[in-house]
């Protein structure tokens, strides 16, 4: 039985990579034949897609009555988002640039957001109430993200892209996106089933298999796009897509898990330390990107190194 919950959660973890890449791929495309600019890509439609997974994981473990997975995959996430994948891109691409605007303003949004359900859950319950302010803090990020006609066309730095305009590619990238969240659906089910499986057996608390080995598997897409992206020289994009990517979850996800079912608080020393090292990871992040308008290869060796003391500092409390 232990083998084949194991099995589960490994091709779990790959349907979420799988399908993760192919609604990027299929967005970006999309987005690109509707002549939408890169930011509003990145921030929006990549960071949306990337939070698939986390939405229908929180879904999955509010309707099992085990939000808490959902919390702790989303905390943790951020810290990764914030630590890990930041640093691996900064190191691929030689740092990052944040020379916009936008993204010095988004990064001051990505800090209050990331911490908001932090604060919201001191009283030990992120309830009702707390999730409609998560969900209305999203939208008034939207509002402000669209509050400017100029920032939603562009042709795509003069390159042709006319291929992308045919409507039979149209139809072939919409399609590759509902199959891959159809494969999240299915992915997400198989990670909650199999954490259920692994917090009886195991004993281990439902918070540290979020904060550790979900948030993990979530983060993966965006990890995947930053990756690629870096490859290929689109550093203006990465950390749009990493900034949505920590709004969307922080705010959205949970505000929805949250009027699902509430999310209570059990296991405090796991999450005590989760919420210390996401608030001083958004803390230095948000640092980072002011100072030098960039994360230097310096700043993403730090970043690497913090992410592994939270690792050991969650496995060893």
């Amino acid at each position: 039985m232990l083998g084949f919950y194991i099995l589960l959660a490994l091709v779990s973890l790959a349907m979420l990579y799988f399908s993760g890449g192919w609604i990027i791929d299929g967005l970006l495309k999309v987005a690109r034949f509707l002549k939408w600019r890169e930011f509003v890509v990145a921030f929006i439609m990549v960071a949306l897609a990337a939070t698939l997974p986390n939405l229908f994981v929180g879904i999955a473990s509010a309707l099992h009555k085990v939000p808490q997975l959902s919390f702790g995959d989303i905390v943790g996430g951020n810290v990764i988002d914030l630590t890990l994948i930041v640093a691996i891109a900064a190191l691929i691409a030689g740092g990052l640039p944040a020379q916009s605007r936008t993204v010095q303003t988004t990064s001051l949004f990505t800090i209050i957001f990331a911490c908001l359900p932090i604060l919201l859950i001191l009283d030990g319950v992120l309830g009702r109430g707390d999730g409609l302010i998560l969900i209305f803090a999203y939208f008034f990020y939207l509002l402000w993200l669209f509050s400017k006609k100029e920032r939603f066309t562009l042709v795509y730095n003069g390159e042709d892209y006319s291929i992308l305009k045919q409507f039979k590619l149209f139809l072939q990238n919409l399609g590759k996106i509902i199959v891959g969240v159809l494969f999240l659906v299915l992915a997400s089910e198989g990670i909650v089933r199999s954490s259920l499986y692994f917090v009886k057996v195991l004993n281990v608390p439902i918070s540290l298999i979020g904060i550790l080995i979900v948030s993990l598997g979530n983060s993966i897409p965006e990890g995947y796009f930053a990756i690629i992206s870096a490859k290929r020289g689109y550093t203006w994009m990465i950390l749009g897509d990493l900034m949505g990517s920590i709004i969307a979850p922080s705010t959205l996800v949970l505000g929805i898990v949250s009027l699902i079912c509430p999310i209570q608080i059990f296991d405090l020393p796991h999450f005590a330390i989760a919420r210390v090292f996401l608030i001083l990871a958004a803390i230095f992040f948000f640092f980072f990107v002011r100072t030098g308008r960039k994360v230097s290869t310096k700043e993403a060796i730090f970043l690497l190194i913090f992410y592994v003391l939270f690792l050991l500092s969650e496995l060893f409390v």
